[in-house]
């Protein structure tokens, strides 16, 4: 697959430290696109400056903003594919040449699996979700996309659904689909969402809503 087809989204909320050595090491595997959602710090300019095509949010937008608008900017540039990624180190690069694999074998969706959860937010959303769509882990921020999916949706995300919302649908219209294991390694920094109580709060209210939304009906692309 051609390179020029495939978007690396990389959300990123002042991840200075970090966003230098992402880029390094996804830039071989596709066009990165680097959501700067309101950062801070150096971050918009150090992906600019590792050849990254920058989308800037002047106030932050959170992370399913952020998504919204890399997303659009990869369909803009007439990509065929879109793989989401986190600009913390946490998702080893070397995973997407097996994932980019499975998008060559004609998977819709490629939804990544991590080999360890943070918080029990995540645990019960897991349940959940595998009950429903037969989804192990709908909270990994590492997934690949055929662009087909977002440009029937409209949208990545339309009530902050911490990045599960497009997977669902998809699925829900009978997409096709496989999971495969992630490895993720320790952050190198204060993680993006807010710890315990708050955490879990938005992972339980994403979750109620997408039960709410998608475990009845069948959607009409």
């Amino acid at each position: 697959m051609e390179r020029s087809r495939i978007a690396i989204i990389v959300p990123a909320l002042n991840e200075a430290a970090t966003i230098g050595a992402v880029l390094a090491r996804v830039k071989e595997y596709g066009l990165p696109i680097v959501v700067d959602d309101g950062s801070s710090d150096a971050t918009a300019a150090l992906a600019r400056e590792a050849g990254a095509e920058v989308v800037t949010h002047q106030q932050n937008r959170g992370y399913d903003g952020a998504l919204n608008s890399g997303f659009a900017r990869a369909a803009a540039l007439g990509c065929a594919y879109a793989i989401t990624i986190d600009a913390d180190g946490q998702h080893n690069p070397a995973q997407l040449q097996e994932l980019i694999a499975y998008l060559n074998q004609d998977y819709e969706l490629v939804l990544g699996v991590r080999d360890r959860y943070q918080r029990i937010g995540e645990v019960i959303f897991a349940y959940c979700t595998k009950c429903l769509w037969n989804i192990s882990d709908p909270l990994c921020g590492m997934k690949g996309y055929s662009l087909d999916l977002f440009n029937k949706a409209g949208h990545f995300d339309s009530f902050q659904s911490i990045g599960t919302e497009l997977a669902v649908r998809s699925l829900v219209n009978g997409c096709r689909y496989i999971e495969m294991p992630i490895l993720t390694r320790d952050r190198q920094d204060e993680p993006r969402f807010a710890r315990k109580f708050a955490a879990n709060y938005k992972i339980l209210r994403a979750m109620t809503i997408l039960v709410l939304r998608y475990s009845m009906n069948k959607l009409k692309n």
